[in-house]
């Protein structure tokens, strides 16, 4: 089993800045399964999947990387903004609006027990949180299912941190009272 050398962010977005692209790779590794994670999550206006969506949220990260100004560690943020972005677009962009996640929503309308009893662990996160005000929800995806911090958070939401951390309190309060009444 080989390990890569681990390079900081900060070292990897400055040689992506500068067009190497086996920074530009480890950067993909590093952050592509969270974007795509957090794409699936939120079902697209204008029906445009995921995988296109995050295709086009690295294009535009190629073509303006040398604009971004930041740590590495903002870098997530960064993406997840400009995925954001893409993904209300697509949505102005069609004349029919999707329900977003209100088909999931629907579907979990019926009582889902935890993720021990056979039902999949991301399916049953994605029922969780489907029941979830849509601002709870993308918050409680973002910090607690994707691992990003209050910061990234923030940014590729476009909200501040403290509505991220409010929204993250309430989130949680209320899929606790969930669990309880189950």
């Amino acid at each position: 089993m080989g390990t890569r050398p681990v390079r900081a962010d900060d070292e990897l977005v400055t040689a992506a800045k500068s067009g190497d692209a086996a920074a530009w790779r480890e950067l993909y590794r590093d952050h592509a399964g969270r974007l795509l994670l957090w794409l699936e999550a939120r079902s697209s206006p204008g029906g445009e999947a995921p995988d296109d969506i995050a295709a086009a949220t690295w294009l535009v990260a190629a073509e303006r990387i040398a604009d971004f100004h930041g740590s590495g560690s903002d870098f997530g943020g960064w993406l997840f903004g400009i995925a954001r972005k893409h993904r209300a677009n697509a949505g102005r962009r069609t004349a029919t609006r999707a329900k977003g996640f209100d088909t999931l929503a629907a579907d979990a309308e019926q009582s889902v027990a935890g993720p021990e009893t056979g039902i999949l662990a991301d399916e049953w996160v994605r029922q969780a949180l489907a029941g979830l005000p849509p601002r709870e929800r993308d918050v409680i995806a973002c910090t607690e299912v994707l691992d990003l911090d209050v910061g990234s958070t923030a940014a590729a939401l476009g909200m501040t941190a403290v509505a991220v951390r409010v929204a993250r309190h309430r989130g949680l309060k209320r899929l606790r009272a969930h669990l309880s009444s189950e």
